[in-house]
């Protein structure tokens, strides 16, 4: 058949109708992909669980854009996140934590992705870090840490972090509870890879201070809590660790100390995981008064002369850590010496006047007694704020050893 220019019209009007319409659909289904992870509310209120949450834990609940301290200069996608986990009870709780995702295409099976679990800034809601604003007191809590995510995101991993059950959303905070915390670290992974199916399965755990505890009882929960994930490796800088040990030296402690404010925190979490447990059981008069400003304030101002840090820690109880069995073994739980199939790389400064560097050699000893595979390393003359920075070459080594991202 002879075909004329008339009738080859038709036809050319036919395909771009058809090319119009597959383009449409393909929009539409990339906003619906988009769109999965519905859109949260403005203000406090985003942290603010709905009455009818996704069912199970890793779930999650809404999205918004990042602002204040969370985004990742260089990031693609800097999202804050609402997700279901589980409470030290068992409990359905909501949790917050924010997403980051590198600049460019994905590689084949996705981003790689490392889970940040942050260190110590408070109890109270303010003091979660996708709350935090850059000129508050406990910014600087938040924003040491920036130069290694940036670093991450340029080398081709995305980072998520959570703020940890209880900080920001509803309920209290169960500080240094190693398996709230680590479900917490693995559970804003999950929830991750709804928000951007670019993520991988695939992923590394970094934890400072009492993030590094976090990380390590993450590592030791993967297995069994997040089957679908595939953990490969897990940096601790500086975990806390022996906090029972720590607890019966309060009695020698008698000039006042930033360290109270610590203490106080630890009260606080310790009355999370047995609410048997009063401040009218443990506290003096005098600590008592203050212990409602935990739940108001965050470290750097319970650590103020005025607050927690205007006390001795020797005044802090009423009776030695060992006349109160029931806090003393929950003060043992909160010890990070668990069996952890991954390797793990467990950094100190030897200059940490906060983590002493001799209860992160008795942790060292005891991850090997268990059979875990740790690679120790010390940093001459580092402190606790400085660990991150001064173990980053090496971090990155173990980064990419473990789960390359693609990126030279």
């Amino acid at each position: 058949m002879h075909v004329t220019p008339k009738s080859i019209l038709p036809i050319r009007i036919a395909l771009m109708l058809a090319t119009a319409v597959l383009l449409t659909v393909g929009l539409i289904a990339a906003t619906a992909a988009d769109a999965k992870v519905k859109q949260g509310p403005s203000g406090n209120a985003f942290y603010k669980p709905p009455k009818n949450v996704p069912k199970g834990h890793g779930k999650a609940i809404w999205q918004r854009q990042s602002t204040k301290l969370a985004p990742i200069d260089g990031a693609k996608v800097n999202k804050t996140i609402l997700y279901t986990s589980k409470s030290p009870q068992g409990d359905p709780i909501a949790v917050s934590g924010s997403v980051s995702i590198p600049k460019g295409k994905a590689p084949k099976g996705g981003w790689p992705v490392i889970s940040w679990a942050h260190g110590t800034t408070g109890a109270a809601d303010s003091c979660a870090p996708t709350r935090v604003r850059p000129n508050s007191p406990v910014g600087p809590y938040i924003a040491y840490v920036k130069p290694q995510m940036q670093d991450w995101i340029d080398a081709g991993y995305a980072v998520v972090a959570t703020d940890y059950q209880g900080l920001g959303t509803p309920g209290p905070h169960p500080y240094l509870i190693g398996e709230a915390e680590g479900r917490s670290v693995l559970d804003m992974v999950s929830a991750a890879r709804q928000l951007s199916p670019s993520l991988s399965n695939k992923f590394l755990i970094a934890g400072h201070s009492q993030g590094g505890q976090s990380a390590l009882f993450a590592a030791s929960l993967a297995k069994s809590f997040a089957p679908k994930l595939k953990l490969k490796g897990t940096a601790a800088y500086a975990p806390a660790s022996h906090i029972y040990e720590q607890g019966t030296l309060l009695p020698a402690l008698t000039s006042p100390s930033g360290l109270s404010a610590l203490a106080a925190t630890i009260f606080e979490g310790a009355m999370t995981s047995d609410p048997s447990l009063t401040p009218e059981d443990l506290l003096t008069t005098e600590a008592q008064a203050l212990f409602p400003q935990v739940d108001q304030t965050c470290l750097a101002q319970l650590s103020e002369p005025d607050s927690f840090g205007g006390v001795a820690p020797s005044d802090l109880l009423q009776q030695p850590v060992d006349n109160t069995p029931d806090f003393a073994n929950i003060l043992k739980d909160m010890n990070p010496d668990v069996k952890i199939g991954p390797p793990v790389l467990l950094a100190q400064g030897t200059a940490d006047t906060t983590v002493f560097p001799s209860f992160t050699d008795q942790l060292d000893a005891q991850l090997n007694d268990l059979g875990d595979n740790v690679d120790y390393k010390t940093y001459p003359g580092i402190t606790h704020g400085g660990i991150v920075a001064a173990a980053e070459d090496d971090a990155m080594d173990f980064f990419q050893n473990r789960l390359p991202s693609g990126r030279p």
